[in-house]
């Protein structure tokens, strides 16, 4: 009774504290990346600087019908910068894939033929070249896990090898994220 009352009138603080909020997605995508406003945060957010990154991404969920989170990391990237007010022409984002998340820049048909379902990211990958994210698949994980460019979500891209295009990003200035 004692734990019921107390947990009660924390709650009930939260709420008067504006900790009830809920994540949203957008204005970059608004299907995907749904994130927490953060009011007044410390380390302030340096909305004239131009963000340039690149997901390293090579690990998928084992189940084939589970959204890979490493890709929506991107999503929720774009959205809370440009919900922090760092204008959009100053996000630029690159997904490299390789290893087991290969799989996950698929079509819907290749993903079907192969796992007996739709692809669960592909309207996220949609969402995220729409919006100007270059999706780039290693060549080596197209060729070794048979990927062939024609299998793959429209847009999206083949590089030499995973390694290739994460040095070249670099060397235009995009910083590695790495999982």
């Amino acid at each position: 009774m004692k734990y019921s009352f107390l947990l009660t009138i924390s709650l009930m603080a939260m709420v008067s504290l504006g900790f009830s909020q809920e994540k949203k997605a957008g204005p970059v995508l608004e299907n995907h990346g749904e994130v927490w406003t953060v009011e007044n945060p410390d380390f302030k957010t340096d909305t004239s600087a131009e963000f340039k990154l690149v997901f390293d991404i090579m690990d998928s969920p084992e189940s084939h019908t589970e959204i890979n989170k490493k890709i929506e990391t991107a999503a929720r990237f774009l959205n809370m910068h440009a919900q922090s007010g760092v204008p959009v022409s100053q996000l630029k984002a690159a997904l490299v894939l390789h290893g087991t998340a290969a799989k996950d820049i698929i079509h819907n048909e290749a993903y079907q033929a192969r796992f007996g379902t739709v692809n669960p990211n592909y309207d996220l990958v949609k969402e995220l070249l729409n919006a100007g994210v270059e999706v780039i698949l290693c060549g080596q994980s197209s060729k070794s896990r048979n990927y062939p460019k024609e299998d793959l979500i429209p847009g999206s891209k083949i590089a030499l090898s995973a390694m290739t295009a994460l040095i070249q990003l670099q060397n235009q200035g995009y910083r590695l994220i790495k999982f």
